[in-house]
């Protein structure tokens, strides 16, 4: 559900009743992953999706019954012969979904939902658990995580459970994951399991471009579209204007090597490298194939790419190391003008970042959802 914050949060700040749907599992090709939402007000106002259109309009109506109701409901969706255009999966798929109803007078959950939903919406990092099947007394509960480990919310009788449900949603933070975990009703391992969603907001991932370059100003929309923060960094303050970026976050005037050794990146950080001037390349890629980033792409021909290898290797760059280096960047896509060159290095970003193999999905026989590790199905349904 945090991927609606903005609206959600206002409408809790207006009084609203509302009911939620959260995608909580996901198997074969499902469109949306884990923590994908769609609420419903008591007006019958629609925010958000679940599956990208095949089963919304029973969605709609489960949160209707659930807002009517106050009872949450766990609810599975999937492809049959029969109701495939009714209320299924045409794609083939299975979605587990989660419906709460939030009220004005459940005023201790709500309260933990504000919490969650406003920091999502301003930014800020933390982890949102609610429990998705066990007993029925602990559905609907929620508790909230903030970067530290400090917590608010629980799910009730017993403190070990909070504490446990708290330490697994922090790990889930630090990584800024979102997906289910098995924990014993009493915060152990063992007992009756309960199954418990950990939806994570962090800030938005960096992407940082390096060349102030006609290329660079279509590749800086591109990352705005993908929901990155932008950073464009280059030694020239007369080619690195606001003027020449209006949409990125950022515009540093600095050697790109000597910005990159000051800034903070992490295991979502992509950068990319257009600079294709080996004065700036060498030092910047010597630096950030030795960085915990997601992604390292350099642009320049197969020439000028030879030629940097060499550069490269010449200053104790390895081989394993240069192996991490997409270069020439982007996909083969036929691109020409910079608009296309931004779709392929973005491909290829999105590509690496979901396991994709960056080929046609016309006569392949690769997913064409790929799931992620903590994007399993729930294996029985309450």
């Amino acid at each position: 559900m945090l991927d609606i914050a903005d609206e959600l949060h206002r409408w809790v700040e207006q009084g609203r009743d509302f009911a939620v749907a959260t995608v909580v599992a996901v198997g074969g090709s499902a469109p949306r992953q884990p923590g994908a939402a769609l609420a419903v007000d008591s007006e019958g106002t629609a925010i958000g999706s679940v599956s990208g259109g095949c089963v919304e309009g029973a969605v709609y109506e489960l949160c209707r019954q659930a807002l009517e109701d106050g009872e949450p409901v766990l609810e599975r969706f999937g492809y049959s012969d029969d109701d495939a255009f009714a209320v299924g999966l045409t794609c083939g798929g299975v979605i587990d979904i989660l419906v709460t109803p939030v009220r004005a007078t459940d005023t201790a959950v709500r309260g933990v939902l504000a919490g969650a939903l406003g920091a999502a919406a301003t930014g800020e990092a933390a982890a949102l658990a609610r429990v998705v099947s066990g007993p029925g007394e602990l559905m609907g509960r929620a508790l909230l995580v903030r970067p530290g480990g400090s917590y608010e919310g629980g799910f009730g009788a017993h403190p070990e459970l909070d504490r446990t449900v708290a330490g697994e949603a922090a790990a889930f933070l630090d990584t800024g994951r979102t997906g289910t975990v098995e924990i014993g009703e009493q915060g152990s391992r063992c007992g009756s399991p309960l199954t418990v969603l950990i939806e994570s907001s962090v800030p938005a991932p960096r992407m940082i471009v390096f060349g102030a370059i006609d290329f660079a100003s279509a590749l800086v929309r591109m990352g705005k579209f993908l929901g990155y923060r932008v950073t464009v960094c280059d030694a020239r303050p007369v080619f690195a204007t606001a003027g020449r970026f209006p949409d990125a976050d950022e515009i540093v005037v600095e050697w790109p090597h000597k910005y990159l050794e000051r800034t903070e990146v992490d295991g979502r950080t992509v950068l990319c490298v257009l600079t294709h001037d080996a004065k700036f390349d060498v030092p910047l890629l010597q630096l950030a194939l030795r960085l915990p980033v997601a992604y390292v792409g350099a642009m320049g021909s197969r020439r000028t790419h030879l030629d940097r290898n060499d550069r490269l290797r010449e200053v104790g760059v390895t081989e394993l190391e240069l192996a991490r280096l997409r270069s020439p960047i982007g996909l083969d896509l036929g691109a020409r003008t910079p608009e296309e060159v931004a779709v392929s290095i973005a491909s290829q970003i999105v590509a690496d970042r979901r396991g994709g193999t960056g080929i046609s999905l016309t006569g392949a026989h690769t997913p064409i959802h790929h799931e992620s590790g903590a994007a399993r199905r729930i294996d029985s349904v309450a």
